[in-house]
């Protein structure tokens, strides 16, 4: 008689492939579902001002999820979360979102519908941009780091090593190259500027793809250097469905709010090219924010948490301990 099968955990990388098999299920399908829409319908707005202060409530999108995980579903269960690693990524990881407003936003975004924020504008290189711009990106990687742990810690914590600080004080260096994730994003962006000189519709092929490359380089940057330790700490469980949620979230949010009210739009010289046309021309790249800020958000933590729990200088964690002569 032949004994049942045993079905362990699949490995790290091949969780990493099955959350990409995942998002291609769906990426796929909507793609050639979209594409079949040859005559967009127009929004017309019935009124001047259809959406007053649209923009600042809908905030309201990332504020709710961090302040139910915060104050209700992590307390509730009584989950002591990693304080340190979480102020460490938070304090890492909002400064560069609210980079691409502070440096990139004169190149890559407008706002056009004044009245959908309060009126108060913050600083940025170039003209300055709606304080709102900047409270979305630090409640989005609030909520997105929040989801992640609260699901990491409770929903799906049996899918977590059992002996995380063991694991990490094994780690004798965590800085580590990958190639596979650098030569990904030589691709991708090779890719962008190809569609854009070439397929794009002729009024949108002047320029160069900036906005997609800025969004390659900060999702893929610390898989480059952390990914072949990061990949055994991460709750690719957790991070699979952190990263639906999110981006469920951020394609409400453009598909059928900010971009056809005008809350923000996009300057066509910086972008791909590629736009989707029953989504009010949205260009392709808003597609990959939050699965950008999502992935890099993941290996930030745990690599963070990781140098933590070893109970070794940053330093030496990140680079090895010197070897005495």
């Amino acid at each position: 008689m032949t004994a049942p099968r045993s079905h362990g955990l699949p490995s790290p990388t091949i969780c990493a492939v099955i959350v990409i098999a995942m998002l291609a299920m769906i990426v796929i399908p909507a793609a050639i579902t979209l594409h079949s829409v040859h005559s967009p319908a127009a929004l017309v707005p019935t009124s001047q001002n259809p959406t007053p202060y649209g923009y600042t409530w809908s905030l309201l999108l990332f504020v709710v999820p961090v302040v139910v995980i915060a104050v209700w579903l992590l307390p509730s269960e009584e989950l002591k979360i990693p304080k340190r690693a979480f102020g460490w990524t938070i304090a890492i990881l909002v400064p560069l979102g609210c980079l691409l407003d502070v440096v990139f936003a004169q190149w890559f975004f407008e706002y056009p519908n004044t009245r959908a924020t309060l009126g108060i504008l913050a600083p940025a290189f170039g003209p300055w941009v709606p304080v709102e711009e900047y409270v979305f990106y630090a409640t989005g990687f609030l909520a997105i780091l929040l989801l992640y742990i609260w699901l990491g810690e409770f929903w799906l914590a049996a899918y977590n090593l059992p002996d995380y600080p063991g694991e990490a004080q094994k780690m004798r260096r965590l800085l580590q190259f990958h190639p596979t994730s650098l030569a990904l994003a030589v691709v991708l962006i090779g890719a962008a500027w190809f569609y854009k000189k070439h397929c794009a519709l002729p009024g949108d092929q002047f320029g160069f793809p900036g906005y997609f490359t800025v969004l390659i380089v900060g999702g893929l940057l610390p898989a480059v250097f952390f990914f072949p330790v990061a990949k055994r700490f991460i709750n690719w469980r957790a991070l699979s469905l952190t990263l639906f949620l999110i981006v469920l979230i951020s394609l409400l949010w453009e598909a059928t709010l900010a971009v056809p009210y005008n809350w923000w739009n996009f300057q066509h010289g910086q972008m791909m090219g590629l736009f989707i046309g029953a989504w009010s021309n949205l260009p392709i790249e808003e597609v990959f924010v939050w699965i950008a800020a999502t992935y890099a958000t993941a290996i930030v933590f745990e690599v963070v948490k990781v140098v933590l729990a070893s109970d070794r200088p940053v330093r030496d964690a990140l680079l090895g301990e010197k070897q005495e002569s």
